[in-house]
């Protein structure tokens, strides 16, 4: 019979840590924690900086790909992360990972023309899609799953909190040195980084692999890349005006769907109950989440005049309850089921999000929209971690590099996807032309967000 006990758990007979700051993992969690809060750091950074980058090396009509070669990358690194963490473990996945990163930092920092730039970004995606599989891979091999909802929780907030001091920091930067810095420094943090998790990486290079369920075949990481170029033509089709527009983002729509196929638990794209439903539950609250926090900025400078910086503080407003909402579900009672507390999430992102659809629908006041956000924050905030935990609750030491590369990949397809078809809603009904663009983008959203809600009561695994 399979165990569903992590490899390299601790046995009975050896000390099961209770924290996830105890002396055995305390350097984990360190190293893990800065990771994932580089890896935030410098997507944000880049979101700042990118029109200074894109004046300087005369690469504005390259301007958007230096964004989609960086998803399209890390699709195909979450995967190969995946299919070599089944094999091996994770130790040298991320290893690798880190490396990859690291160079496509340097290559972008030292990059003198447009082209250059892009192929750094371009290893950039590469290793940080592989980074968060590798580490999720760590936490189900080191960490008893009682702490799970804890780690994670801490991995959220290292996600959230770069938004409050990464776009602040990289412009003073930029400003005061030199854009080639804003990578620099980062490269200087991964070093350190590393030397936090190295000790993990022993450990983990010391135990025994299971024969992993799935191979790590071609064609997967063939079916990786068509997913990637499936996303970008979707975004294209957003981006696009005319006749064209609609057949463009729907054809390479269903391209995606296709591609994504293999890549997914079976039974994934019909929401079967368990594993399949709890991926595709990540995907789903990803696009309500993030194709509102495009438009909700864009709304209040547009409809209610706010400057530019106000309207951008109502995402610092959704980044801190984030935070809170993923420290509150980590010191929940461990009696209290994944499922319940994904529901409890998901009904709040539900509620955030239309609130700003009914602010744009009836011109509410800004507060209110304000208001709405804190509760979608922390809604994302207590569902995150817990899909998290919920999917490495259903693997085992043979597919929980597979499942956590599923798991990445339908965050990430979901989010790209749905702020893409917001666009061409948006544009669909007139734009800024009459406000009915922000109500038919938030409409979407909040769709979205609706159906997530029974998607969340299909994520327990039946037993008997």
């Amino acid at each position: 019979m399979t165990s569903k006990t992590p490899v390299g758990a601790p046995s009975d007979a050896e000390s099961v840590p209770t924290s996830i700051f105890a002396p055995q993992l305390v350097w984990t969690t360190v190293g893990a924690f800065a990771l994932i809060f580089l890896g935030a750091f410098e997507t944000l950074a880049v979101t700042t900086v990118m029109p200074t980058i894109s004046r300087d090396l005369d690469g504005q009509a390259l301007y958007s790909v230096a964004f989609s070669s960086t998803l399209a990358a890390s699709v195909i690194g979450m995967v190969l992360a995946g299919r070599w963490s089944d094999r091996t473990g994770p130790a040298w996945p991320l290893l690798a990972a880190m490396a990859v990163f690291t160079v496509g930092l340097l290559v972008a920092g030292l990059a003198g023309t447009m082209g250059i730039f892009i192929g750094g970004r371009f290893l950039q995606g590469l290793g940080s899609g592989a980074l968060i599989v590798a580490l999720y891979v760590v936490v189900a091999r080191l960490y008893p799953s009682v702490l799970h909802p804890k780690i994670f929780g801490l991995f959220a907030s290292a996600w959230v909190l770069p938004s409050l001091i990464g776009p602040p920091v990289a412009g003073v930067v930029a400003e005061q040195i030199s854009w080639h810095w804003v990578f620099f420094g980062v490269v200087i943090l991964v070093a350190g980084a590393a030397g936090a998790i190295l000790p993990a990486v022993r450990v983990l290079l010391s135990q025994s692999v299971s024969q992993a369920e799935r191979t790590s075949g071609r064609a997967a990481i063939v079916w990786s890349l068509v997913v990637a170029l499936a996303v970008m033509g979707i975004s294209l089709g957003g981006e696009r005006e005319g006749v064209f527009a609609w057949p463009l983002a729907l054809g390479a729509f269903v391209i995606a769907i296709v591609a994504l196929r293999p890549l997914l638990p079976a039974g994934a794209l019909v929401f079967r109950r368990g594993l399949p439903a709890a991926i595709m539950l990540r995907g789903l609250v990803a696009a309500a989440f993030f194709s509102t926090e495009v438009y909700l900025p864009y709304l209040l400078n547009e409809r209610y005049g706010l400057p530019a910086w106000l309207a951008g503080l109502i995402l610092t407003v959704g980044a801190v309850s984030w935070a809170t909402g993923s420290a509150l579900q980590g010191r929940l009672s461990d009696h209290v089921p994944h499922e319940k507390v994904v529901v409890v999430g998901a009904l709040m992102l539900t509620f955030g999000i239309t609130t700003q659809f009914v602010t744009a629908y009836l011109s509410l006041s800004v507060w209110v929209a304000a208001a709405g956000w804190l509760v979608a924050g922390a809604g994302m905030g207590i569902a995150f971690p817990r899909i998290s935990t919920l999917v490495l609750a259903h693997s085992t030491g043979r597919d929980q590099g597979f499942n956590s590369a599923a798991l990445s990949i339908s965050d990430a397809a979901g989010g790209a996807i749905a702020i893409a078809f917001g666009g061409l809603f948006f544009t669909a009904v007139g734009g800024l032309a009459n406000g009915a663009g922000f109500v038919a983008a938030l409409a979407l959203a909040s769709v979205l967000a609706l159906v997530a809600v029974p998607i969340a009561a299909r994520v327990r695994v039946r037993t008997g």
